[in-house]
């Protein structure tokens, strides 16, 4: 997922099986990375975005999130494909360029680590609150569960040889942002609600505001410590030299 949950290693999403053959090494640090999967045929989709289309079917059919989130969604796609027509279009060859080498080590780790905080233990914890009748833990973790799922299905999209390195990079840093706004929601939910603590066990309890909080922090770090220092630059340097070069 999306460091990015895309072939890239950019949010949260672990790098594609295919993508760990071996590949060439480029004297160029701003020159992209080949894909060596892109040679044979892309898949429609692959099975991290059926599992997260599932995971937000779920999620949107418990009634728990709201319109605003469907609209944000919705947006999103409109906004990526105007991107690609109107400000960023595809200048290059074809191809599935990736920012970061997938082989990085660190990478993977990061990427691992924020699947596991963002998505896994999330998950888990909305159906342990849907067999304990924990109705106010599940209402606050499901948005951001509904929209980090969106955003690795969205990746799967992005990173198809149709769009360009900036509207890849939109995807991470559009959700990543919107997520925040729901986390404050699912913290201020954790800390404040009344009732929510005389209803749950204090474990539970306990769980829920440890993932509030462990979510917060990853997902800032995420935001404001490496897609806009970091990804965001990086990718727009590789777009602009790419197109230069072609010209």
């Amino acid at each position: 997922m999306s460091g990015g949950v895309g072939p890239t290693c950019n949010d949260i999403s672990l790098p594609n099986e295919e993508a760990q053959a071996p590949e060439k090494s480029h004297p160029n640090p701003i020159k992209p990375v080949s894909n060596p999967a892109n040679s044979s045929k892309t898949r429609f989709l692959t099975l991290r975005q059926l599992n997260c289309l599932a995971v937000m079917v779920i999620t949107a059919a418990s009634g728990m999130v709201s319109p605003e989130d469907f609209a944000f969604v919705f947006f999103s796609v409109v906004y990526m494909y105007l991107l690609l027509k109107v400000a960023f279009p595809r200048k290059i060859p074809p191809k599935d360029s990736m920012v970061f080498d997938p082989r990085n080590k660190i990478l993977r780790l990061y990427v691992t680590i924020g699947a596991i905080i963002g998505l896994y233990l999330p998950v888990a914890y909305i159906f342990e609150g849907i067999l304990e009748g924990d109705k106010e833990g599940i209402k606050a973790a499901a948005p951001h569960v509904f929209l980090l799922s969106s955003q690795v299905f969205m990746e799967g999209v992005a990173f198809s040889d149709r769009f360009s390195i900036p509207v890849r990079v939109y995807v991470p840093v559009f959700y990543n942002t919107r997520r925040i706004f729901t986390l404050v929601d699912w913290l201020r939910s954790e800390f404040s609600e009344v009732d929510h603590v005389n209803s749950v066990s204090a474990r539970r309890l306990y769980v829920g505001r440890v993932l509030a909080v462990a979510n917060m922090a990853f997902w800032c770090f995420n935001l404001l410590g490496f897609l806009l220092p970091v990804y965001l630059p990086k990718a727009f340097k590789m777009y602009y030299s790419e197109s230069k070069v072609k010209d």
